[in-house]
């Protein structure tokens, strides 16, 4: 079941690598249902905050008319960065899978904790690794081509 909802958010990070985003995808679940779906869009949107968490989780909370997503799950290609966790923490989003780390800004295991944070009023159980290959090698294909374009 990982594996099918990740494989819909690296069609996301596909889309954005089309559109010159930062290829970074993911999907929300309810049940078995997507309720969220969205791929980074910062540059698109001249929007430090548009991420692909960011714009799924808002997705999702108008579907769910709540923010409370208490029963979803997030799929996600690349481990969240410090405001997307803050905001899957915020959302009460439970299940969190993601496929690769992020060594510069991974907020999950890598540099930091916030989603097992014991402080926090909130903590997700936690799939790391999932179909992490792909999902890594779509970010190095577009940081390779950003840097033989110059860009970047």
């Amino acid at each position: 079941m990982h594996e099918h909802f990740m494989g819909l958010a690296l069609d996301e990070a596909e889309q954005a690598m089309l559109e010159d985003e930062v290829p970074i995808g993911a999907v929300i679940v309810h049940g078995d249902r997507v309720i969220g779906r969205a791929h980074n869009q910062r540059e698109q949107l001249r929007d430090p905050t548009a991420h692909a968490e960011m714009i799924a989780i808002t997705q999702a909370a108008e579907a769910q008319r709540s923010w409370r997503l208490d029963e979803c799950a997030l799929y996600v290609t690349l481990e969240p960065c410090p405001m997307c966790a803050g905001a899957i923490v915020q959302a009460r989003i439970p299940v969190v899978v993601y496929g690769a780390a992020d060594p510069k800004a991974g907020a999950v295991h890598t540099l930091y904790r916030l989603l097992d944070d014991p402080r926090l009023n909130h903590r997700c159980l936690v799939t790391s690794g999932v179909l992490a290959e792909p999902c890594g090698a779509i970010l190095t294909r577009f940081f390779q081509q950003q840097r033989r374009l110059g860009k970047k």
